[in-house]
């Protein structure tokens, strides 16, 4: 484990986000990724774009603590009960970040058609200023960042195994994120996000 991991500051205009690149030690994320893998009911879910129906392009799963619901894109998911893997890494999350998270989805990326486009965590239930914070396991995928007043202005980062993304203050309000898909030959990747439903 890390106790006191590297931390980068990003340095965008009207954000708070700070990166931990070895949040985590090469062979507890290798060990977390596995069970993680073998163990979560990953469910498939349909997502509506512009009328049409399409399965969603990744694996998902919800845990939370105080039961209650999230939904995005018109998906509406429910909790299962935080395992001890990942009161694990919650905890450890928490002691990074400062904040007490109440839910996590995972996202599981089987390779690289699998995404996530461009998109703010501003959902209602997460409240005003929204603390997010990005746990990363498994295949490295970029993390694409663009400013909602200026889409031209864009931020590339490379989410490396094991690593943190912290999102908090009023960066939801300005930027925009998403992972894009890659004809690399890429293997799995497993993204916890933690969050605070209110």
């Amino acid at each position: 484990m890390q106790l006191f991991p590297e931390k980068i500051d990003l340095g965008l205009p009207k954000s708070d986000i700070q990166y931990f690149p070895n949040f985590l030690e090469f062979e507890d994320a290798n060990s977390y990724f596995q069970s993680l893998q073998e163990s979560v009911p990953w469910q498939l879910d349909k997502i509506k774009v512009f009328g049409k129906v399409y399965d969603q392009p990744r694996l998902t799963a919800l845990y939370g603590n105080n039961g209650k619901s999230y939904s995005y894109s018109g998906i509406a998911m429910h909790p299962h009960p935080f395992t001890p893997t990942l009161m694990e890494l919650k905890q450890l999350v928490e002691e990074a970040s400062e904040v007490e998270f109440s839910t996590c989805l995972l996202n599981y990326y089987r390779d690289g058609k699998d995404s996530n486009g461009w998109h703010a965590d501003d959902e209602k239930e997460l409240g005003t200023n929204p603390a997010i914070a990005s746990l990363s396991l498994g295949a490295e995928r970029f993390f694409h960042l663009r400013f909602k007043e200026n889409k031209t202005h864009k931020h590339k980062l490379l989410l490396e195994h094991g690593s943190l993304l912290l999102m908090k203050g009023e960066t939801q309000h300005h930027w925009q994120h998403q992972i894009a898909k890659t004809a690399k030959k890429i293997g799995p990747r497993i993204n916890l996000t933690f969050r605070v439903i209110a």
